[in-house]
């Protein structure tokens, strides 16, 4: 169930940035999915450790997950940059989401 918590944290943390984005161009409606999205993201993680995982392994992997999901759908829904240091880069976040994982060693 920590695993479901987790998802649903990651998908309203990137929902709420890529709603900040809107937000940031004058339209006001959007601040409402901001606030919303950060709200039942953090909620969700709460539940997450709540359901036993880590806080190291859910913190690393809700924020590392964001950050990756963010620039990818921020250049496919707002034409921003992804250069190609930036796509390594999300590699490499991808790979220590990964190790972090691995290394945990826990069951949740």
């Amino acid at each position: 169930m920590s695993w479901l918590f987790l998802i649903g944290a990651i998908i309203f943390e990137v929902s709420a940035a890529l709603s900040l984005r809107m937000a940031s161009t004058g339209r006001r409606r959007w601040w409402i999915a901001v606030a919303v999205g950060y709200i039942v993201a953090f909620t969700m993680l709460i539940f997450t450790l709540s359901s036993g995982m880590a806080l190291g392994v859910a913190y690393g992997i809700w924020a590392a997950s964001g950050v990756a999901l963010t620039a990818i759908l921020s250049k496919v829904l707002f034409k921003e940059h992804l250069t190609l240091v930036m796509s390594i880069g999300i590699l490499v976040v991808i790979g220590g989401v990964l190790m972090i994982e691995l290394g945990s060693g826990a069951t949740h």
